[in-house]
């Protein structure tokens, strides 16, 4: 496994949420084969091409994100968080210089504590104008909100 350094200039996003549930459940909701698409908030559509996942600190999987005609192809390794309840998935090929995301879960008062750490880095040129459009600033702070009220409303209301 290829060890990936981030560059010296990163950017660190993130987004924490208390959801009522257990540590069980909110890991068992992210294992799903379906959690990926379900966290995907319209209107980009995604498409699986590879999923080697064995767990969610293990395995690769590669996807296209769809924004409109636009095709985003990404490959992600899942590995360890920082954490013993978390994990982690890099970004192996995709359109940014780098991306780390971390998904920490910590049992709190009223249920789980979720926080989204993101480690990126964007590319030079026009490529990394693209990114910092779709993957950065408010656009990554209106995707963690889907996400984070997603997991709310499947994990509160017995899952979908």
């Amino acid at each position: 496994m290829p060890l990936i350094e981030p560059p010296e200039r990163t950017r660190v996003f993130q987004k924490s949420s208390v959801i009522e549930t257990t540590l069980a459940e909110i890991k068992r909701f992210h294992e799903a084969p379906s959690a990926l698409a379900s966290l995907t908030p319209p209107p980009i559509r995604m498409q699986v091409h590879r999923d080697e996942r064995r767990s969610l600190t293990e395995g690769e999987i590669e996807f296209t994100l769809f924004f409109g005609p636009l095709p985003i192809r990404w490959t992600a390794r899942h590995e360890p968080g920082p954490s013993i309840d978390s994990f982690a998935d890099l970004q192996l090929r995709g359109p940014l210089a780098y991306w780390r995301h971390e998904h920490i879960f910590a049992e709190v008062a009223g249920g789980v504590a979720l926080t989204d750490r993101i480690t990126l880095a964007h590319r030079a040129g026009f490529i990394g104008l693209l990114t910092r459009l779709a993957f950065d600033g408010l656009p990554l702070r209106l995707l963690f909100a889907y996400r984070h009220w997603r997991t709310r409303r499947a994990l509160q209301s017995g899952g979908e």
